[in-house]
């Protein structure tokens, strides 16, 4: 004997009742003149605000953005550390070999930040799979690393030359 089909569960998006709302909550922006369906009959959906949105999407960030960051995160601290410790022993009076040489370092740990995440993202970051068993990685995965890189690389910077260099000077 076969079980009874549950046709509302089977019926398409147009095929379902939708759930009265008067007030207009549950209402798309882009769709005001059709209500949203809720998963609960009679359940009306309330708007979320914008701050509740993004801590929301920064609570549950996709796996490949947040290695992406990080990846750029922990090259720029390590170069940045490195930097200021280079910064202070100048500011203190040290004569190091080249003299000063804080604009070409600051240009190669620009560079640096910006290759390593690239390359790290697209080593980390692969294209989704799908049923296939191979791994496949594109140029988007580098382009993902690289425009993650330019921010994190940035506020970096200025953390370390704004606001540690002043307090260790």
């Amino acid at each position: 004997m076969s079980e009874p089909v549950d046709r509302q569960r089977l019926a398409g998006p147009a095929d379902r009742p939708r759930v009265a709302d008067p007030a207009g909550l549950g209402r798309a922006p882009g769709n005001a003149d059709r209500p949203r369906v809720a998963a609960v009959p009679g359940r009306v959906i309330r708007r979320r605000g914008w701050v509740e949105v993004r801590w929301r999407q920064f609570r549950n960030a996709p796996r490949p953005v947040v290695r992406a960051v990080l990846s750029s995160l922990v090259v720029a601290i390590v170069l940045g550390a490195v930097y200021l410790a280079y910064d202070v022993a100048l500011r203190r009076g040290a004569v190091l070999p080249g003299g000063d040489l804080r604009t070409l370092y600051l240009v190669l740990d620009i560079v640096t930040v910006l290759v390593v995440g690239s390359v790290v993202t697209w080593l980390v970051v692969p294209q989704p799979r799908g049923s296939g068993k191979s791994t496949t990685r594109s140029p988007w995965s580098a382009a993902l690393g690289f425009f993650a890189a330019v921010p994190v690389c940035y506020l970096v910077l200025v953390v370390v030359a704004q606001v540690l260099a002043p307090l260790l000077g």
